[in-house]
């Protein structure tokens, strides 16, 4: 199975947050893990904000940015992505980033491991699998 891996489900993972437990399995299961390039921009200001709310040592975030960003084998352009995502975002009314994975996840017949709840909702009407 190909994965597609969103910010939130990453972050979650490696701070070691009970609701990731559920990601374990299918990345170790996985062929391929994927996420579109601005999986990095997402992962690094959502590790920020801990450190922002002194909520995690500087150690610790840099920690935490290098064992989030490895988790995806694979990143894709969104160069490749924009304009299917950009349709889907504008059909939808959904922000375009949520739409960047979901793309992705479309065109490799991928499931979505994340933890926001409007993308998995949007990804279900997209006959998208969701694991979150």
């Amino acid at each position: 199975m190909n994965i597609v891996i969103d910010a939130s489900a990453a972050v979650s993972l490696v701070l070691g947050m009970p609701a990731s437990e559920i990601f374990f399995a299918p990345l170790d299961e996985a062929e391929l893990v994927m996420a579109p390039d601005l999986f990095i921009a997402e992962v690094c200001n959502a590790i920020w904000k801990y450190r922002k709310a002194d909520l995690l040592p500087m150690d610790r975030c840099e920690n935490a940015l290098g064992n989030a960003l490895n988790l995806p084998d694979q990143l894709e352009s969104s160069l490749g992505l924009h304009r299917e995502a950009f349709a889907l975002a504008v059909r939808h009314i959904h922000p375009v980033y949520d739409a960047l994975y979901l793309v992705l996840a479309r065109r490799n017949n991928a499931a979505i491991l994340t933890l926001d709840h409007r993308l998995a909702e949007l990804a279900r009407k997209l006959e998208i699998d969701i694991i979150g």
